[in-house]
């Protein structure tokens, strides 16, 4: 054993790679490039499996950059180099002047001191964990924005909704119409005025209920559920879509982690993270596959920080070089801030192809069981570099999945991937040379057309050396909305299970449906052919959010009814039924007051459930945006007694004015999942009990699976050979769709993109210098974006400006939710039907001098 670099261990090299290979990593002066040189003897092949007929030359040098990608260049944007780290002074600066634009000086500051602290309230943007002793300034820069954004003392004044129509509002941008403040009134949807109109509480609740009990069958209603519902809210209103008889519960999971929630089941018997934030500060190694913290859950780069300052590798499998994750200052770190340079975050960043993850993921797997093969094979007695005790113990299915990977090919390996194979040996390299590895994903891997069999190879790779169920090692799927896990938990499920089903029936004496319900997609799908009569959002921006917007929301007017829950105006609202209604609620940061278990009136707590499974409650502090605002759950329980008949045991009024009950309810319908809710909740929070967390797998098989997909292959059969050498105007590329720093889900707080260096506007394609160059395109032309299916649909957006950008030749980026008209709806995971839309194929056209006068600055879609 020799130390590493970075102060960790290094495992001696096998003795199969002694004689070949020697592995040895070099960091320029500027600490932002690797170089690794493997040596290999003169005219020795490195391939150890019989398999493979490729060779690579001795003493090759290469940079973990991908095999397409452009050169590192600081006068190319998204390089990241020559630019400041993520964090330090300017996330402070934005912080400052956010609060300042929502006239939040002081309450603003007072208000992020109680952010994501026990006797506080939980942030209403990312899931990440706070910890059993969360700092005291524990919030980030785009949690601090989503607060001023919620806490804002703007307010949408009864002049602005008779000023314009929604025609009008809808060429606005989705930043200005947010812009406008927090809804505080009723809204009713008049067509004739083509306007909202405010109108009371009473009649919204009677006018919803007499149409809900009008249709002719429960399955014609969509209940969808936002991220941002708590426990409580989430709970009460499955009971109402249920008591109401359906299971159609379209949730914002359905397009982002639902990929994990589905596919992860099959191979561990649990659809979250076996980790918690403790095996962060234990880790050796943690991988990183398409998640950006930087801009998603910037929080996370405080645990990622702590792990590089104790020697952990950290190892990114991403298209784009994100900022956040090349370099960080840490705001809390006197040392970073009084730097010019921040913190190295990545010890190595493999750029890799869009949607070249399932391939990179499974040469490092076959690396790893071919270097096992060879030491076992030089000594029989060795131990090997496989855990086999543990394998023998708990895993099913290892034999195959280790034939499948030995008769892979390299040169099939490194043509998905888009990485060379020195960049994918290095990266396996590292994992074997850990103790204990941490994987982490995010929608770079959920959001592909094969992004169930990704997940499953990254669970392969951590279960081929025993990484899960044991400290500082285990799977972690970042997820993006603070209670989007929660939600599931406490039945917000279009799948519902039987026994769940069972338990509401004895709770409630009810008799739940038991078809299954509608996904997001399935929603859309039922939109299409008519057959929805009224959707019902609690939270969220569901026709901006999904995709194939226009061609679902051309059919939206034809609903009989749309009801939105929500504490600003945004687009989907644009959009109404015949009869439309917009229900202004509380934000998670206000003091929620109800009438309390004696009727005297008492602030209520809620509950969410982070990305680890740790809940946690929430207390809103600051004064409500109005008087009258109702909660999410007086909202739901309001709706519930207008549409249902009246229960004999089921009192909302009763549930409602006292949130502790709502708690009880949950713990009798999910015993084993929340015991003694109440109590542990009053003491700070707790942690769900994971089964595989303690080697314990709830599966068919009893063990953990190792799964593999039939075939080694990208999202688009075929994209993986274009490439600046290759393609022409008629080439079809990758898209990844993203979010920019300014950004959480669907709302933009600013036009900007300072990581990035995109500045005014969004509507912007970045593209590889040499692929600009082989096209005859210049920078900052307009083109036109049009999607390469195959279904006879023509979708196209133009207006986009072109910019060279750091990112593999074949690949384009472009933010969300402006592109969505471009994401078929059939173009989606099939486990889990989440939206592919960080892999959709496009071609660029470019926008001719006539049309570029005639749009300019206009977003046009087809």
């Amino acid at each position: 054993m020799v130390r590493g670099l970075h102060g960790g261990l290094t495992l001696a090299l096998p003795d199969f790679a002694r004689p070949r290979l020697s592995l040895m990593v070099w960091r320029g002066a500027d600490s932002r490039r690797t170089l690794t040189h493997l040596c290999m003897e003169p005219g020795m092949s490195d391939s150890s499996s019989s398999t493979s007929s490729d060779t690579t030359p001795p003493h090759v040098a290469f940079g973990t950059k991908g095999a397409h990608a452009p050169d590192l260049d600081p006068g190319l944007a998204g390089s990241q180099l020559g630019t400041p780290p993520g964090g330090g002074w300017p996330s402070l600066k934005a912080v400052e002047t956010f609060l300042w634009s929502e006239h939040l000086p002081v309450k603003g500051h007072l208000g992020l001191l109680k952010m994501n602290q026990p006797d506080g309230f939980i942030c209403p943007s990312c899931a990440w964990p706070n910890g059993d002793k969360p700092k005291r300034a524990n919030f980030c820069e785009n949690g601090a924005k989503a607060l001023a954004w919620e806490a804002t003392s703007k307010r949408l004044e009864d002049r602005f909704l008779a000023d314009h129509t929604l025609s009008e509002l809808r060429e606005w941008t989705d930043h200005q119409l947010e812009r406008e403040g927090r809804l505080t009134r009723p809204l009713r949807y008049d067509a004739e005025q083509d306007r909202y109109v405010p109108a009371s509480w009473a009649a919204a609740y009677a006018e919803i209920g007499q149409r809900l009990k009008g249709y002719e069958s429960p399955n014609q209603v969509e209940f969808y559920t936002s991220g941002r519902t708590s426990n409580e809210a989430a709970f009460l209103f499955s009971l109402l879509g249920r008591l109401y008889g359906t299971n159609n519960f379209p949730d914002c999971s359905n397009m982002c982690h639902e990929t994990t929630s589905r596919a992860l089941p099959e191979s561990i018997g649990l659809g979250k993270a076996t980790v918690n934030l403790d095996d962060f500060s234990q880790a050796d190694a943690i991988f990183i596959f398409g998640q950006n913290s930087g801009t998603n859950s910037p929080r996370m780069l405080g645990d990622l920080h702590a792990a590089r300052a104790r020697g952990a590798e950290i190892v990114s499998f991403n298209p784009l070089r994100e900022r956040a994750l090349i370099r960080f200052a840490d705001p809390q770190s006197a040392k970073d801030m009084l730097g010019r340079e921040g913190t190295e975050i990545c010890t190595q960043y493999h750029q890799l192809r869009i949607g070249g993850d399932l391939a990179a993921i499974q040469a490092m797997c076959k690396y790893v069981i071919e270097a096992d093969d060879a030491r076992r094979r030089d000594d029989p007695h060795a131990a090997g570099y496989l855990d086999h005790a543990f394998i023998a113990q708990h895993c099913h299915g290892f034999e195959a999945f280790a034939d499948y990977c030995r008769a892979l090919s390299w040169d099939d390996l490194v043509g998905m991937s888009g990485l060379s194979r020195e960049s994918l040996q290095q990266a396996a390299q590292t994992y074997l040379e850990a103790d204990r590895v941490i994987c982490c994903w995010g929608m770079g891997i959920t959001q592909h057309a094969r992004g169930g069999d990704t997940i499953q190879q990254i669970i392969n790779l951590l279960l081929l050396r025993g990484n899960i169920g044991r400290p500082g090692a285990g799977a972690c799927p970042v997820r993006g909305h603070s209670n989007v896990q929660g939600d599931r938990t406490v039945g917000i499920e279009n799948l519902p299970k039987p026994e769940m089903l069972d338990a509401f029936d004895r709770v409630f004496d009810m008799q739940c449906p038991r078809d299954p319900g509608h996904d997001v997609a399935e929603c859309c799908e039922a939109i299409l052919r008519g057959e929805v009569k009224a959707f019902i959002g609690m939270g969220g921006n569901f026709f901006r959010a999904i995709p194939d917007q226009q061609r679902v929301v051309r059919r939206v007017g034809e609903l009989d009814m749309t009801v939105h829950i929500a504490t600003k105006l945004n687009r989907s609202h644009l959009h109404p039924g015949r009869h439309g209604w917009v229900l202004p609620t509380l934000g998670h940061s206000e003091r929620d007051r109800q009438a309390g278990p004696d009727g005297q009136g008492a602030e209520q707590v809620t509950s969410v459930e982070d990305g680890m499974c740790n809940v946690s409650p929430s207390r809103g502090m600051l004064a409500p945006a109005d008087p009258s605002l109702p909660s999410e759950i007086a909202i739901t329980c309001q709706l519930a007694k207008a549409t249902l008949p009246a229960h004999p045991s089921l009192d909302w009024d009763w549930l409602q004015a006292d949130y502790a009950r709502i708690r009880d309810r949950i713990e009798a319908v999910f015993p084993q999942i929340f015991p003694d809710y109440n109590a542990r909740l009053a003491e700070g929070g707790f942690r769900i009990r994971t089964p595989p967390r303690e080697r314990i797998w709830p599966t068919d098989s009893g063990r953990a699976n190792f799964l593999f997909p039939d075939g080694l292959g990208a999202d688009e059969p075929g994209l993986d050979k274009v490439t600046h050498e290759t393609l022409d105007r008629n080439s079809v590329f990758l898209l990844i769709t993203l979010r920019g720093h300014d950004q959480f889900n669907t709302t933009v707080y600013s036009e900007d993109d300072r990581y990035r260096d995109v500045y005014g506007t969004r509507m912007v394609v970045m593209i590889s210098p040499q692929d600009l160059e082989a096209l005859g395109f210049t920078e900052g032309q307009r083109v036109r974006l049009e999607t390469a299916s195959e279904d006879g649909l023509e979708r196209g957006m133009s207006g986009f400006r072109l910019k060279a950008y750091d990112i593999p030749s074949g690949c384009l980026a472009a933010y969300y939710p402006e592109t969505n008209d471009l994401i078929p709806l059939d173009h989606r995971d099939a486990r889990s039907n989440t939206p592919a839309s960080k892999s959709v194929p496009v071609r660029l056209r470019p926008m001719d001098a006539e049309e570029v006068n005639a749009r300019e600055g206009v977003l046009a879609s087809v």
